[in-house]
């Protein structure tokens, strides 16, 4: 593609900015409107209201309760996934830096994959208990797949001269992945790291939503079941943000550790 053809990023932030507020005004038109009940459906200023006074932003003697349950999920979800990066690194490159290992693995892995994180939670209650090292377990396990498996794919999609030039340099195992292999895999390990840190905010909410722990998901569980429709979309508005500025922090750490690749 030639780089005339190329939008510049200020016009698709414009894009994007104008969709959203169009989004906005039907939400508007919607709930002011009466299209939609209140019950159901509050208006824009209650929702911001309410996070306002969630947060403790308002000025007022807002109860702060939002601010607290969504440092508990933004901590859950950050440990979780902060174990399931390491313990998916490790693993994918101890089975994707051998072609005999992978055909040993890689079907049971196809197999154990698909399984969702969330049905995983009666069996890790009755394991843990209802504690918060219970939801942390299924987070870790729930985004800890896209990371192996990218990891195992950024491995064995290594140039094969590269092996050869190491057991020429007669370089240990430890050596070749650390110098080789890994800087190779980084781009699948890093695209990996960002989609099990949106699967980790989810399965987070999930868990704190079954177990009845403190967090987004129980606020907004406990909003719903109160019709208390301005708190439930506060919540949902913070969900949203949560993983809009932690997927924008983790692209612009992948783009400077992939400085080197850039042209």
């Amino acid at each position: 593609m030639n780089s005339n053809d190329r939008a510049p990023s200020g016009v698709h932030w414009l894009g994007s900015f104008a969709v959203l507020c169009a989004l906005v005004a039907l939400w508007w038109v919607a709930s002011n409107a009466g299209w939609v009940s209140r019950v159901f459906l509050p208006t824009p200023q209650a929702t911001f209201a309410s996070l306002l006074e969630g947060l403790n932003l308002s000025g007022d003697s807002g109860n702060g309760e939002l601010l607290a349950f969504t440092q508990a999920t933004v901590g859950r979800m950050v440990e979780g996934w902060l174990l399931a990066s390491l313990f998916g690194v490790v693993l994918g490159a101890a089975i994707g830096v051998s072609p005999a290992v992978r055909a040993w693995i890689q079907p049971t892995l196809e197999f154990i994959r698909p399984l969702p994180a969330s049905a995983l939670l009666p069996l890790a209650i009755s394991i843990f208990g209802l504690n918060p090292g219970m939801v942390l377990f299924v987070v870790a396990f729930g985004a800890m797949w896209p990371v192996l498996l990218a990891t195992v794919h950024g491995f064995a999609a290594v140039e094969p001269r590269l092996a050869e030039v190491a057991r020429c340099l007669q370089m240990s195992r430890a050596a070749y992945i650390w110098k080789m292999g890994l800087p190779n895999a980084m781009p699948d390990i890093l695209a990996g790291m960002r989609l099990a840190l949106t699967i980790a905010l989810i399965v987070a909410v999930v868990g704190e939503m079954i177990a009845s722990q403190s967090g987004l998901g129980q606020a907004i569980l406990l909003a719903a079941r109160a019709f208390r429709a301005s708190d439930l979309f506060a919540g949902i508005v913070l969900l949203g943000l949560i993983g809009f500025v932690s997927n924008a922090l983790l692209a612009f750490a992948e783009k400077r550790l992939l400085r080197w690749q850039q042209p």
